[in-house]
């Protein structure tokens, strides 16, 4: 993941530790043509930069003003929580299909990092390698990790651990959504289709969501 545009951050850069260089030499008189005066001048703009980068890495790099158009930061903001639906080419003993299962995932996303944790009524999978593969010119715009996933023990005479991958399209217009593909280790594969839940990380269920459609009654929770 290449978290900045190297060239538009360059730029940026240097616009900023001029314009601090220019202004703090004006505002403090200082005498440029002594190199002890341009070296304090230059000691107080690298603190400044310094303060700056550390705003841009904790918070300012999610505001849209970095991210429009991909200039600055070239990957979306995807933190929050999101519910679907995943549709499954899984059957079971008898060759029936499984039902869409209603599914939440959870993102929380840093400058550097990024943590997809998805939840159905009878799994968790949490995301330990991820990527956004992001190419303006050629319309891409790809959030893919891989997981590890752990059903509930209730459920593993049918369900056993896993890993797998996912490769979700991230659709900004004209609504947000997540639509995907994935694989696992069990050699099932299917659709993922999210839509934008809120903001907030949940760490449970909406009071709303609804049952696993293949969890027998004795395994509801």
């Amino acid at each position: 993941m290449m978290p900045l545009n190297i060239r538009s951050a360059i730029i940026l850069l240097a616009l900023i530790s001029i314009s601090a260089f220019v202004w703090i030499a004006t505002f403090t008189g200082a005498d440029i043509s002594k190199p002890f005066e341009v070296f304090t001048v230059a000691s107080k703009v690298v603190t400044i930069d310094t303060t700056l980068a550390l705003v841009f890495l904790l918070w300012a790099w999610k505001w849209p003003m970095f991210r429009w158009g991909g200039w600055l930061v070239p990957y979306p903001n995807l933190n929050g929580t999101w519910t679907g639906y995943i549709y499954s080419d899984w059957q079971n003993e008898n060759g029936d299909k499984t039902p869409p299962i209603p599914v939440m995932m959870t993102i929380k996303q840093s400058f550097l990092k990024l943590s997809c944790v998805m939840r159905t009524g009878e799994m968790r999978s949490d995301s330990y390698c991820s990527t956004f593969k992001i190419d303006g010119s050629e319309q891409i715009k790809k959030l893919i990790y891989v997981y590890n996933s752990q059903p509930r023990p209730s459920v593993r005479g049918r369900s056993e651990c896993h890993e797998g991958a996912i490769v979700f399209e991230i659709v900004e217009k004209p609504e947000v959504k997540l639509k995907g593909q994935y694989w696992t280790a069990r050699k099932t594969t299917g659709e993922i289709i999210l839509d934008y839940h809120g903001k907030e990380i949940l760490d449970d269920f909406p009071r709303d969501f609804e049952d696993h459609p293949v969890t027998e009654p004795e395994n509801q929770r």
